[in-house]
């Protein structure tokens, strides 16, 4: 597997430049807005969504100043969606740092959220670049959407596998979509180019989504999170839907009994897990992850060979074997 830092090697000069673009995004003339802004970019991650857009632009032409733009409105937003899912999820944390709700209180979160989503769309609109903001704008409402749908299947605990699909689909798999056909647009490309780079975001979100699954399950993991968290959160994941499917009567009875009242206990959660393992789950799971990553590789072979082409391989095959 590639490092991070070897799959951004063609696009290195250009998330250089996005930093300087992002951060000037960001200025606000109250200081306690700047000061939080100041804080959310020290903590930045991979730039996993950047890349999307640069390396989809790259494939498809050159970059441009609306690529730069397309980035910025791209984090801008996302980041707007995770400060109001830290608030929503009452998390402590964000990325191994304080989440600004931890630090600030929700109601500074909130609006700082709200602030980060006008600055998004404002960007849009004093660059001209509405065929972006339709294309991200879409992006968070599916994400809003997939998000309300897994609270909903979270009260009844009646998702099946269809359900399950299409929640994180619409919840992690839109936005990334959005990148690829967000980057590949900025250069002007048909809309018919466009749709088949979203489809291949689109395949490549799927697998992330399911990582992140079989993250929760794993006996030791690297991302810092504690495992069981799904269960704890009543989230019907694939490896719990197919062990679910192929339980007899009595013990789907208990593993449906024991995700709705007793996610609180820690041993019951911990007998879940062991039960879900034992049944296949991962295994099964791991198959639909790969086979969404396969078919994102093919759709890549659609593109002439390039640096760009090779580092888009390579990031699909850094979400399926990715540690944390």
């Amino acid at each position: 597997m590639q490092s991070v830092a070897d799959i951004k090697a063609p696009i290195s000069n250009e998330l250089k430049i996005f930093e300087s673009h992002f951060k000037n995004s960001l200025k606000s003339e109250v200081s306690l807005l700047d000061k939080i802004t100041h804080y959310i970019i020290k903590r930045k991650g991979k730039q996993m969504r950047p890349m999307f857009v640069f390396l989809c632009a790259k494939l498809n032409g050159e970059i441009n100043d609306d690529t730069y733009t397309a980035a910025s409105l791209i984090e801008l937003l996302h980041t707007a969606t995770l400060v109001h899912d830290d608030v929503v999820d009452d998390a402590s944390h964000r990325r191994g740092f304080f989440s600004l709700n931890a630090l600030w209180k929700n109601k500074i979160a909130v609006l700082v959220g709200d602030y980060l989503l006008s600055r998004g769309l404002l960007l849009s609109v004093e660059k001209g670049q509405f065929k972006l903001l339709g294309i991200v704008s879409k992006a968070v409402q599916e994400m809003s959407e997939g998000e309300l749908l897994q609270m909903e299947k979270a009260r009844k605990l009646d998702i099946d596998e269809e359900q399950y699909f299409k929640i994180i689909r619409q919840k992690t798999a839109s936005l990334i979509g959005a990148c690829c056909a967000a980057g590949s647009a900025s250069v002007n490309v048909g809309l018919e180019k466009q749709n088949e780079m979203h489809s291949f975001g689109e395949l490549v979100g799927m697998a992330f989504q399911i990582k992140d699954d079989l993250f929760d399950y794993q006996l030791m993991n690297k991302t810092g999170k504690p495992t069981g968290i799904d269960i704890k959160e009543r989230k019907m994941t694939l490896p719990l839907i197919y062990a679910l499917n192929h339980a007899e009567r009595s013990k789907r009875k208990w593993l449906v009994n024991s995700v709705r009242k007793h996610n609180e206990n820690k041993t019951r959660v911990k007998e879940v897990m062991e039960y879900v393992r034992g049944s296949g789950g991962i295994e099964y799971a791991t198959d639909k992850m790969n086979e969404y990553a396969q078919s994102a590789l093919k759709l890549l072979e659609n593109f002439s060979p390039s640096p760009s082409r090779d580092s888009l391989a390579a990031l699909v095959n850094y979400t399926i074997l990715r540690e944390k």
